[in-house]
């Protein structure tokens, strides 16, 4: 069994997101230790990148911040490894084509394996273009991670019955961010996707407090969040881990 398909075992999988490098590469490191002993159960870990689409300002903020610092994507494959050394949480590189264009997708695919990274998933490619990944990332034994969104409807069977590791599911139309109120029905999304393979089905994009993720978490076998997360880590800067791992925390409570 892969250290995705763990996250998943009997339990509801609570999934943070942080940008790498906001504030910086240590705090970092501290956070994915702090977030797996407050109950996370598998870890997104964004690479940041100039132009990141799929985000709202929250991230959108945290990518400038972290490339203003000086981060790079070598010295992120360098963390991914001595956090390797130290857990067996699954990790998951969030990123945008770009990023991984630049590097050479099959460069990039070993690279991100021998650092122990579990899965990568790029919110820019669009179903009909992603083997060109995929392919790379099988080779290495990566998971790359499908995105449904709301507006899929008959492209969801599609895309389920190629996903691998697990299926985000897109609660909401637009860019990530936190809302007050999701009105989208995850819970039938979720459902298509299990009518056409069985894959765990982790649902994001604004999903911010303990009762969303109770409600979100009834219907789903996870639940993901990023901007709540990356407000704290703007807020408090080096001094948020302990805000962070409360937060986190509480969110895995939810879902217990």
């Amino acid at each position: 069994m892969s250290r995705i398909q763990e996250a998943f075992q009997d339990k509801k999988a609570f999934i943070p997101f942080i940008t790498c490098g906001d504030p910086d590469l240590e705090t970092t490191e501290k956070l994915v230790y702090a977030m797996e002993e407050a109950g996370a159960s598998l870890i997104e870990l964004g690479i940041p990148f100039s132009d990141p689409t799929a985000e709202g300002p929250v991230i959108q903020e945290a990518n400038i911040r972290a490339l203003l610092g000086g981060v790079t994507t070598d010295k992120i494959f360098d963390m991914a490894a001595r956090i390797r050394q130290r857990t067996q949480i699954p990790l998951v590189f969030m990123t945008y084509a770009n990023v991984v264009f630049s590097r050479g997708i099959g460069h990039f695919a070993k690279r991100a394996a021998e650092a122990g990274i579990d899965g990568l998933i790029l919110p820019d490619v669009p179903f009909e273009e992603k083997e060109e990944f995929a392919g790379a990332c099988r080779e290495y034994g990566l998971d790359f991670i499908s995105l449904i969104a709301p507006t899929s409807r008959e492209r969801i069977r599609m895309i389920a019955e190629k996903a691998s590791g697990f299926v985000y599911c897109v609660s909401s139309l637009g860019v990530t961010g936190t809302r007050s109120d999701i009105t989208t029905d995850t819970g039938a999304m979720v459902r298509m996707v299990k009518e056409t393979k069985k894959i765990p089905c982790a649902v994001g994009f604004g999903i911010s407090t303990p009762e969303q993720a109770a409600r979100i978490g009834a219907t789903s076998d996870g639940v993901i969040v990023g901007s709540a997360i990356v407000k704290l880590c703007a807020r408090y800067g080096r001094e948020c881990v302990p805000y962070v791992a409360e937060y986190v925390k509480k969110m895995t409570e939810a879902l217990a």
